[in-house]
C-alpha cells in the first residue's frame, strides 16, 4: 500500500506540474528594433517610413519617421500584442506574427500599419 500511495503522489504532482505550467502565459520575445514601416492612412493613401521600438519588459517606447514627419508614443506589451498611445484618440494596436512583424491598426480600425525588422 506504502509503494501504491507513494506511486500517486508523484502522479498527482506530475498532474499538478502540468497543469501549472499549461496556466502560464507565455512570455513573448523583445519587440525593439528598428523596422520598416508600411501602412494605409483612413483615407486610402499608403505612406512608408521607419519606427524604433525599445521593449523593456513589456513597457514600449515607440518613435515613427514618416513622410519627414515624427511621432512618439509609449505603451505596453502583453505577450504578442503592443498597444500605443500616441496622443490620438485610439491606440495603435499592433499584433507580432510568427516571422516578426507587427500587424496594426490605427484610427479606431479605419488605418493599417505593418512594421518589417
Amino acid at each position: 500500500m506504502t509503494g501504491s500511495l507513494s506511486a500517486r503522489r508523484g502522479f498527482l504532482a506530475g498532474v499538478a506540474a502540468v497543469f501549472t505550467a499549461a496556466a502560464l502565459p507565455a512570455f513573448a520575445q523583445s519587440v525593439s528594433g528598428v523596422y520598416r514601416a508600411e501602412g494605409r492612412n483612413p483615407d486610402g493613401s499608403s505612406y512608408t517610413g521607419t519606427v524604433q521600438i525599445q521593449d523593456s519588459g513589456g513597457s514600449v517606447q515607440m518613435q515613427w519617421s514618416i513622410a519627414g514627419q515624427s511621432y512618439s508614443g509609449t505603451g505596453s506589451r502583453n505577450g504578442d500584442v503592443v498597444w500605443v498611445d500616441w496622443g490620438q484618440t485610439h491606440p495603435v494596436v499592433y499584433v507580432r506574427m510568427p516571422g516578426g512583424e507587427l500587424h496594426g491598426t490605427w484610427a479606431n480600425g479605419r488605418a493599417l500599419e505593418r512594421l518589417i525588422p
